[in-house]
C-alpha cells in the first residue's frame, strides 16, 4: 500500500517543500520579517492542503491568506478570481457604493496590493479613538455624545436621545433604531444601504428615531461608526483621512491606502477603507502588543484593553459557531476558540484579520464572497490553521 501511493506521498512531500520556500516570496518590501510555517511552530503539509484548495477555489472567492507567527511572515499568497466574470450587474455603472463593480471591489481600481476592508474600517476607527487619547484629545466614554456635535440639528429632537454616550457609540448600544440585517446590502430597505445612498451619512443616521433606551441593547449599525467618525474630527480639530495618516499609518510605515469618501467629504468609516493584508496585520499586532510600535506607546495600554472587553458578551445568543462571539470598542471578541481566546475584525464579503494572543499568531484573510456558497473565513481559521499550529 505505501509503495502503491509513494508517488502521491512524493508529491504531498515535494509541494509541501516548495512551500516552506515560496509561501512567503516577495514579502521582504512589507516591512515584516521572514520566516517559515515549519521553522515557526505550523505543519507544513497542512498549510500545502489548505493551499491547494484555495488555489482551486474550493472555498469560494478567497483572494488572500497572510499568516505571522512569532513576528515573523510564514506564509502570504494571494489567489486569483475574475471578478469581472463573475459580475451579475455588468451594466450597472461603476460607483464605489456599487458592490458589484470590480473596479472599486475588492481590489481598489484593480491594484492587487490595496484590498477593501469593509466593517473592518470601524476597527481602525476605534484605534484612531484610542490614538486621540493617548494625545488627551478624548472626553470620557461616558460623555455625551450628541453634545459634541456642534453644527447638527435633528429632524427627531428626542430628549433621550442626550443620553447617547461616546461608550454607546463604539459598542454599538445607541438605542437608535437600525436593520442592516434582515435584507441584502445591495438591498435599499437595508439601512446602511439607504444610508450610502443619502446625501448626509450623519444626518440620515442622526434622524433615525430611538427604539431603545441608550446603553441597554446591542444592535449591529454601520450608522453609528459614522457618527463616531465625525466626532473624531470634532475633537482632533482635522479631518479624518489627514489624522489617520499622520497619526497611525505614518508610524506604522503604512504608506499605501484609500479611503472612499461619503457626499460630505467625510471619510467612509464604517466600510470604506483600502488597505494590503500586510499592513492591516500592522494594526493588529499594534493591538497585540497593548498600542505600542517599536519604542512609541501610539494607543493607550488601557484603551486596548477596554476595546477588547466585550460590552456585549454575546451577540446572537444561541447561535455562536466559534465559541462565544461579543463586541467591544468596534472589535468582535471570541471567548473560546479552540480553547484560545481571540480578537478581530469582520467585514463584509469575508474580510477577517484575527489575533490569537495564546498562540502569538495573526491570520489575515481577504475575500470577496459575495457571489454564491462560500466557507466562512472564521471556520478556516478555526478548523484548518489553528491544528496546525503547534
Amino acid at each position: 500500500m505505501v509503495l502503491r501511493r509513494l508517488p502521491e506521498l512524493l508529491l504531498r512531500g515535494f509541494a509541501a517543500f516548495l512551500l516552506s520556500i515560496v509561501a512567503h516570496a516577495g514579502i521582504a518590501a512589507t516591512g515584516w520579517p521572514e520566516s517559515s510555517p515549519a521553522v515557526e511552530g505550523i505543519d507544513t503539509d497542512a498549510l500545502a492542503s489548505l493551499d491547494a484548495e484555495l488555489a482551486g477555489g474550493k472555498h469560494g472567492n478567497v483572494d488572500g491568506l497572510l499568516i505571522i507567527r512569532h513576528g515573523k511572515v510564514v506564509f502570504d499568497k494571494r489567489y486569483a478570481h475574475d471578478y469581472v466574470a463573475q459580475n451579475p450587474a455588468p451594466d450597472k455603472p461603476p460607483h464605489p457604493y456599487n458592490y458589484y463593480d470590480p473596479t472599486w471591489h475588492p481590489w481598489y481600481h484593480g491594484n492587487r496590493d490595496l484590498h477593501t476592508l469593509q466593517s473592518v474600517s470601524k476597527s481602525v476607527l476605534a484605534v484612531l479613538y484610542g490614538v486621540a487619547q493617548q494625545q488627551g484629545l478624548l472626553p470620557p466614554v461616558d460623555t455625551p455624545a450628541l453634545a459634541l456635535m456642534k453644527n447638527r440639528r435633528f429632524a427627531d429632537p428626542d430628549r433621550r436621545k442626550a443620553a447617547i454616550t461616546l461608550a454607546d457609540l463604539l459598542t454599538m448600544r445607541s438605542g437608535l433604531a437600525w436593520d442592516e440585517d434582515s435584507f441584502a446590502y445591495t438591498d435599499p430597505r437595508n439601512d446602511c444601504a439607504a444610508m450610502e445612498a443619502s446625501s448626509d451619512w450623519v444626518q440620515f443616521v442622526l434622524d433615525k428615531p430611538l427604539a431603545a433606551k441608550p446603553g441597554s441593547a446591542w444592535v449591529y449599525s454601520s450608522g453609528v461608526t459614522m457618527v463616531l467618525a465625525e466626532i473624531l474630527e470634532q475633537l482632533t480639530g482635522r479631518k479624518l483621512a489627514a489624522y489617520a495618516e499622520a497619526q497611525l499609518f505614518k508610524p506604522l510605515g503604512i504608506a499605501a491606502h484609500y479611503w472612499k469618501l461619503t457626499p460630505t467629504g467625510l471619510p467612509d468609516a464604517e466600510g470604506g477603507l483600502y488597505l494590503a493584508p500586510s499592513d492591516l496585520a500592522k494594526i493588529m499586532k499594534l493591538y497585540r502588543d497593548g498600542g505600542r510600535w517599536n519604542a512609541r506607546q501610539i494607543v493607550p495600554e488601557a484603551w486596548v484593553r477596554d476595546s477588547l472587553v466585550a460590552a456585549t458578551p454575546s451577540t446572537n445568543p444561541g447561535q455562536e459557531v466559534y465559541g462565544q462571539t461579543g463586541y467591544g470598542y468596534q472589535w468582535w471578541v471570541y471567548s473560546d476558540y479552540l480553547g484560545q481566546t481571540a480578537w478581530g475584525g469582520m467585514g463584509y464579503g469575508g474580510q477577517y484579520p484575527v489575533v490569537i494572543p495564546g498562540l502569538d499568531l495573526i491570520v489575515v484573510i481577504t475575500s470577496w464572497n459575495i457571489y454564491g456558497p462560500a466557507t466562512d473565513p472564521l471556520t478556516l481559521i478555526r478548523e484548518r490553521i489553528l491544528p496546525a499550529v503547534h
